[in-house]
């Protein structure tokens, strides 16, 4: 009977002891997702600063990698995101496979829209989202880097997906 007692004993104790390592094992799991969502969220204020102070710069069909003179959409995105250590293909139909899918109501700053402007089934333009309904991107002859509304815009209305690349 006693040694009945020491056995079970003995197993409440080593059962405590392995849920207690569970546990702490567990929050420290915890830690680092906490630590990667404030990076995340630091990323993506730099990738739209940096963004940002080329507001203004001209639109140019098929500018070339690494320019800032002019820029196409995807040229912008290539080079802002590059600028803050991520690599991203050149063509916004490229991009559109980077990273990993966001719905449309999960848009973080940061995130790229993927548009269909021409209707024809292929993603022919990308912008960053940057908060707040807007979007930083480039479009036009005339118009060059800029923000815009993203609601009920052009973008909005030939959106096809989104992509988390931060």
């Amino acid at each position: 009977m006693i040694n009945s007692k020491k056995t079970r004993f003995s197993k409440v104790i080593a059962g405590i002891g392995i849920s207690l390592s569970i546990a702490i094992s567990a929050g420290s799991f915890a830690l680092p997702q906490e630590a990667q969502a404030a990076t995340s969220s630091s990323t993506a204020s730099k990738v739209i600063a940096t963004g940002k102070k080329y507001v203004g710069v001209p639109y140019k069909f098929g500018a070339s990698s690494g320019i800032t003179s002019a820029f196409d959409c995807s040229s912008f995105t290539q080079y802002v995101y590059k600028k803050n250590g991520i690599s991203l293909p050149r063509s916004s139909k490229q991009q559109a496979k980077s990273g990993y899918y966001v719905s449309r109501s999960n848009l973080k700053a940061g995130d790229l829209i993927f548009s269909d402007t021409n209707r024809d089934g292929i993603i022919n333009h990308v912008s960053i989202y940057i908060g707040n309904g807007k979007l930083l991107h480039t479009y036009r002859v005339g118009v060059g880097v800029t923000i815009s509304t993203f609601a009920g815009s052009t973008w909005d209305k030939t959106y096809v997906t989104a992509r988390r690349v931060i």
